[in-house]
């Protein structure tokens, strides 16, 4: 009796395809939220360099980072402790660390945000230390927070006397929940002019038409416009306080994104290979095999007559074998399915590394309807 298929059965060397499958599935409606974003309502990025103090004996060298030790004599001498210049200061309980933070859209001068910590000398562990107040700027150069507080570290790192070293995570990074005060806020234009734009995450024609249609129906015919494939033009109220609620009812909107090229990426380095749902495969028929060559090295001793005046000497003796494992040849009807695609693979027991031999066979045959990109 003949077992019958199962197309969840998927081969051990092919479980990577499984999720493959999950992209079959019938395109669902999304927020207009989830796929576009306000042109001009975004986050900026803000860096910044600190002091990190109270170390237990994990901070910098004094040979290997002089910035550390040129730092702390000269926030020193900005609190009023004058330092001779010929004192040396050993920074072993001090850490130079570069700051960065996100500071998010109408982010108000008073308000919170978090700030994470990296080590710029050569510290062991930034564990239980503490930054010294530092500002932290925008690309204009001017100053947007002011950092200051204890690190959370993840990380973990020990070493003994004999070399030994263990690490966990990384001790050299550490973040400050809510150690940042917003000191300047950031203007966007959202309450300015009579629209705004809306720009998709990933630019489609027919997604910013769909995006125009869902909002003229809820709202009225004329409110929206697709200026390009990426970008919807939506008229909105001159009050700010009608425009958010004009913005929240626009971006709760449903909209079915329109499905994306066929198309095949293959990772040459790690051997990944993602199908679209779109991929179409005209009638073509693969068959698929493999060659097997055995070489065995068996050395036989030939041994002289006696009184021959002859040596033992040991004669080289190769066996060869060839062997090719039965191929099968599977065919593709017109306008298979990627469900059809994966069970033939399947069935005929390709790797990964077929695979994407098979593609690219069938796209230089004519038979693969995709773009076929190897990254």
């Amino acid at each position: 009796m003949r077992r019958k298929d199962n197309p969840f059965a998927f081969k051990p060397a092919l479980a990577w395809i499984f999720f493959l499958l999950l992209l079959a599935l019938p395109v669902q409606a999304e927020r207009i939220k989830d796929i576009a974003s306000i042109a001009g309502v975004r986050s900026n990025q803000l860096v910044g360099y600190g002091l990190v103090v109270g170390l237990d004996g994990t901070g910098d060298k004094v040979n290997s980072s002089p910035f550390t030790e040129q730092s702390l004599r000269s926030m020193l001498s900005q609190l009023g402790v004058v330092v001779p210049p010929t004192t040396k200061i050993n920074p072993k309980h001090v850490a130079a660390v570069s700051l960065n933070a996100e500071l998010h859209p109408f982010a108000k001068p008073g308000q919170k945000i978090d700030v994470t910590a990296s080590s710029l000398g050569d510290a062991k562990s930034l564990r239980g230390g503490t930054l010294l107040m530092s500002p932290l700027k925008g690309a204009d150069g001017k100053v947007y927070a002011i950092a200051q507080g204890n690190l959370v570290v993840g990380g973990l790192s020990a070493s003994g006397a004999d070399g030994s070293k263990i690490t966990v995570n990384i001790p050299s990074v550490g973040r400050i929940p809510n150690g940042a005060t917003v000191e300047r806020g950031v203007p966007t234009p959202f309450a300015e002019g009579n629209f705004l734009t809306l720009n998709l995450h990933d630019g489609d024609f027919t997604t910013a038409q769909r995006v125009v249609d869902s909002i003229n129906e809820a709202v009225g015919p004329g409110v929206a416009q697709a200026i390009d494939a990426s970008s919807v033009r939506v008229s909105s109220p001159l009050n700010p306080a009608q425009r958010v609620s004009f913005v929240s009812l626009v971006e709760n909107l449903l909209v079915n994104p329109g499905e994306a090229p066929a198309r095949i990426i293959v990772n040459s380095r790690t051997g990944t290979v993602v199908i679209s749902s779109q991929v179409r495969v005209t009638p073509a028929a693969v068959s698929h095999g493999s060659l097997t060559v055995t070489i065995s090295e068996n050395p036989q001793v030939s041994q002289p007559e006696a009184l021959s005046g002859g040596v033992t000497a040991v004669v080289p003796q190769s066996d060869v074998n060839i062997q090719e494992s039965g191929s099968r040849m599977f065919l593709f009807n017109t306008g298979v399915t990627l469900d059809e695609v994966v069970r033939a693979v399947n069935q005929v027991g390709a790797a990964p590394s077929d695979l994407v031999a098979i593609l690219e066979a069938l796209k230089q045959a004519g038979a693969l309807k995709a773009e076929l990109l190897v990254i």
